[in-house]
């Protein structure tokens, strides 16, 4: 195995998750819609509140902000968005 060192952590080089989930932000919009309709709870997206291209989308009494639904979303920012939606990646990983 190879590893790199940088400030004494070591990385091993070409791990795949397979749980992390790269996306555009309409997808995730799509899984969320999906995921509430399983579960029975309200799911809206509000295009009015939100600077620019920003939308907020509300899961049951939750929110979060999707920036610019037509770009790709990086895996920090799509783990942000599940966590304050209270829901991890293995809630929409299969829908």
């Amino acid at each position: 195995m190879s590893y790199y060192k940088a400030t004494n952590k070591k990385f091993h080089i070409g791990h795949y998750c397979p749980i992390i989930l790269f996306m555009k932000g309409i997808e995730f919009i799509r899984k969320i819609k999906r995921l509430a309709k399983q579960r029975g709870c309200r799911c809206t997206v509000d295009n009015k509140r939100g600077k620019g291209s920003h939308v907020t989308l509300y899961f049951g009494d939750k929110r979060t902000i999707v920036r610019n639904p037509k770009d790709e979303l990086k895996k920090g920012t799509t783990s942000a968005m599940l966590k304050q939606l209270e829901l991890t990646n293995r809630d929409i990983q299969d829908i």
